[in-house]
């Protein structure tokens, strides 16, 4: 089976959801046997040169990328909003991204052309004109609703106004989109629901985020004392709504209570503000090399997410390295894991203090629930079988001979 990947920033090096995403399926759909060409853009805000990608980086037969601007234009913003189309969806449309899909729908035959998130849709005309592929759109979120989250923990001001008006936009184009899709991948069955409640009616499947198990060491044994993770990309809205959420609700209370605990933060494109934190026992790391060991160093991570969409494969990773995940209800949002079983969920600053109290005067706890964080996930999100399951939905849609559309 040949597949065309397209991408809206390039995915390596493995620093963010997406990236993670996206890398290990495809990764497991080469080990399978099927022939992968990477169609990406290469942005501004998520540069990379292709020339320095490891060896190992081989599961793409062709890698193709495109430097496409995404910046945020004030002008071009105006333009969309008085146009009442998706400023979200405008930053990714690029005539020189266009011309390379053309160049190699017209040079190579695909079976499957698989959209990576809602921001390639612009390039279904193209896809339709040059190619009878089937085309699917692997939705790591629902778009609108991440920042229909946003907006609800927003203070009533002119910017909560325009993002509602940008918000709007942007759902109204998700929704427009769904007629286009021969198959629809969702990556929890609850988003799979929302969108069929949308109106989506066409081909779909859920098929989570998978990640590949070997490359996770469970650390299980507790620390001697109480050290706790926070680790998200900070450009990403939600990931900084939460981090300060819990800076200025949640750790001035657990500080007060426990002043031996520590907090570790990290992520890219950390905030200067957030830098210069002199928060007692609060230690910003920034960047880290290396997100599995900052993970495997301290035995509790947490993940008060407030908004956003979707799976967190951050939560995936670490419950595969044996850690003890303290997350609210909504970041827990899609993964069928159970409180105090597996993961603790915590909603309010009184709820976390309670979780951390409770592993903190219970440390065989930080084993136990260690342990079976990594039998489920290595029940559930192992990406091989999750590959296994979209290669046969896949040939079913190529065997029946099902399209949506057909080359004009």
């Amino acid at each position: 089976m040949r597949i065309l990947q397209l991408c809206k920033k390039f995915p390596f090096p493995l620093k963010d959801g997406e990236s993670i995403a996206v890398t290990h399926l495809s990764k497991a759909l080469h080990q399978m046997g099927c022939d992968l060409t990477l169609l990406s853009m290469n942005t501004h805000k998520h540069h990379y040169d292709i020339a320095n990608l490891p060896s190992d980086y081989s599961y793409f037969t062709e890698i193709h990328s495109v430097n496409v601007d995404t910046s945020i234009n004030g002008w071009d913003a105006f333009i969309n909003l008085v146009k009442g189309q998706s400023y979200h969806v405008a930053r990714f449309i690029s005539e020189d991204f266009n011309d390379k899909l053309i160049e190699i729908l017209t040079k190579e035959k695909f079976d499957v052309i698989q959209l990576e998130t809602l921001y390639l849709a612009p390039y279904i005309e193209t896809i339709q004109k040059y190619s009878t592929a089937i085309i699917s759109l692997r939705a790591h979120n629902i778009e609108h609703e991440i920042w229909e989250r946003i907006i609800e923990h927003h203070p009533n001001n002119w910017r909560k106004w325009y993002l509602k008006h940008l918000t709007k936009q942007l759902k109204k184009y998700e929704v427009e989109q769904f007629e286009k899709y021969d198959l629809l991948i969702a990556f929890t069955d609850r988003d799979l629901g929302k969108f069929r409640k949308l109106g989506y009616h066409n081909g779909a499947i859920t098929s989570p985020i998978g990640i590949e198990l070997k490359q996770y060491q469970p650390h299980l044994q507790p620390n001697t004392s109480l050290s706790i993770t926070f680790i998200g990309a900070l450009d990403w809205m939600p990931n900084s709504e939460a981090l300060n959420w819990f800076l200025t609700k949640v750790w001035k209370m657990v500080n007060a209570h426990h002043p031996e605990f520590e907090l570790h933060v990290a992520g890219r494109n950390c905030p200067d503000h957030i830098k210069n934190l002199k928060i007692p026992k609060v230690i910003i790391h920034g960047e880290v090399e290396d997100s599995n060991r900052f993970i495997s160093s301290h035995p509790v991570m947490v993940v008060p997410l407030l908004s956003g969409s979707g799976m967190r494969v951050k939560i995936l990773e670490g419950m595969a390295l044996g850690k003890v995940i303290i997350t609210t209800s909504l970041g827990l949002e899609g993964i069928p894991a159970t409180h105090k079983e597996n993961i603790l969920i915590a909603d309010t600053p009184e709820q976390f203090l309670e979780c951390l109290e409770y592993i903190h005067f219970n440390p065989d706890e930080i084993t136990r629930l260690g342990h079976n964080a990594v039998n489920f996930v290595s029940d559930r999100y192992d990406t091989y079988k999750i590959a296994t399951g979209l290669i046969h939905k896949y040939h079913s849609l190529i065997e029946s001979g099902y399209h949506n559309h057909a080359v004009s």
